[in-house]
């Protein structure tokens, strides 16, 4: 799925640094949140594996049915946590896209799968990867715009929460003096936002 080389790197380097700022919140979250920062991990790893440069590394053909198992094993993870939380899904679309993928490597007469790693063309179901791309590109839009800072006005009515000089998300969370925890919600969706950016790159180059 790689268009030039410098390219594929940046992408391999904003997934694994995704998978591995996940793995870090593992180690400060608790119960389901500690779950869904393993799966984003092993997704983020993934990605990063997915789009390496093919001239760094050609794996084996069957790799790519490794490849679609583990993943099918967190889509199954992911369908039975649904219960538990509408971020869930968002991780069970993200593993389906993964086996997906996968699946059109592996596919025979896919023009990259004997290359090891996709390039343009490589393969797929038109409507089910535009589907997909239409899917992240609305969530990179939503969490985007979750992200922005609104600067709370000046001399205006304020909450008796609000701190003075205080930003407000969209969402409506009022952050002391703009600051962003490092394991808060704004950096886990943040992570989010950055793993779905590289999911739209590698859809667009199916």
């Amino acid at each position: 799925m790689h268009g030039p080389a410098l390219s594929g790197w940046l992408l391999v380097a904003l997934c694994a640094l995704t998978g591995v700022y996940c793995l870090l919140r593992m180690r400060v979250c608790a119960g389901e949140e500690r779950r869904a920062a393993g799966g984003e991990a092993v997704m983020g790893f993934g990605m990063a594996f997915m789009a390496l440069p093919a001239a760094v590394l050609t794996p084996p053909g069957w790799s790519w049915a490794v490849y679609a198992a583990v993943f099918g094993a967190t889509a199954l993870h992911g369908l039975l946590a649904v219960r538990h939380g509408a971020h869930h899904l968002h991780h069970l679309v993200g593993s389906l896209a993964m086996v997906y993928m996968a699946v059109a490597m592996a596919a025979p007469g896919a023009p990259g799968a004997h290359a090891g790693h996709m390039t343009a063309g490589a393969g797929g179901i038109p409507v089910l990867t535009g589907g997909l791309l239409l899917y992240y590109v609305v969530y990179v839009l939503r969490a985007g715009a979750r992200l922005v800072p609104v600067t709370a006005p000046a001399g205006g009515p304020a909450g008796p929460s609000a701190p003075t000089g205080g930003t407000v998300r969209a969402g409506g969370t009022v952050r002391a003096g703009g600051a962003v925890r490092a394991g808060g919600p704004e950096m886990t969706l943040a992570c989010r936002l950055s793993m779905a950016l590289g999911m739209v790159a590698m859809l667009v180059t199916l």
